[in-house]
């Protein structure tokens, strides 16, 4: 019964991490890498709309994307999105594609960019013991009301103090793997 109990918080934590993967993939390290557009949303006939769903994205050079919609009508509103966003690259449009082409990261922007990833992990680490702390005192209440036995209790600490420990350490070596690529040159 608490191997079951176990698995729920076992995912939500493993969404966090992969939350902060994505979180980082939406970084840029001075290649140009279509992840960056996750995040910007398109105002498609009134209703926002991700870029990959109305235009096929392409990297023709390590520097540059190739934004091709489907529809010639977005190519303005797609343009105005990605000016919009947090990107920090002007949108070339030649009336049938939009390019963005990729500056070389300067060493202040970089480092700009590795204080990101450390809030991005932070902010993961923290999901994590909420987690934690969201089980503990489910497993608490168990207690209580006698569904678990005391030693039960101190298992179910020690496992997740493991499960918790463990998540943080996925989050040190993904933000280690990130800073390493945001740094080189």
């Amino acid at each position: 019964m608490l191997k079951d109990e176990y698995k729920v918080y076992e995912e939500k934590m493993k969404k966090s991490i992969d939350s902060v993967a994505a979180d980082f993939a939406s970084v840029r390290a001075g290649r140009a890498n279509a992840g960056v557009l996750d995040r910007i949303m398109v105002d498609y006939y009134g209703s926002p709309t991700p870029i990959q769903q109305i235009a096929a994205i392409s990297s023709p050079d390590p520097r540059a994307l190739v934004i091709s919609p489907w529809d010639s009508k977005a190519l303005k509103s797609i343009e105005k999105a990605i000016q919009n966003s947090d990107l920090g690259i002007n949108p070339q449009n030649d009336g049938r594609c939009i390019r963005l082409t990729f500056p070389q990261l300067t060493e202040e922007r970089r480092k700009e960019l590795v204080k990101q990833i450390h809030k991005y992990a932070e902010a993961g680490k923290v999901a994590v013991r909420n987690i934690r702390r969201d089980a503990m005192d489910n497993f608490k209440k168990q207690e209580k009301k006698s569904e678990i036995t005391e030693d039960e209790m101190k298992q179910v600490e020690k496992d997740l103090q493991k499960l918790t420990d463990d998540s943080c350490k996925k989050l040190d070596e993904l933000l280690a793997k990130k800073e390493k690529e945001l740094m080189a040159v």
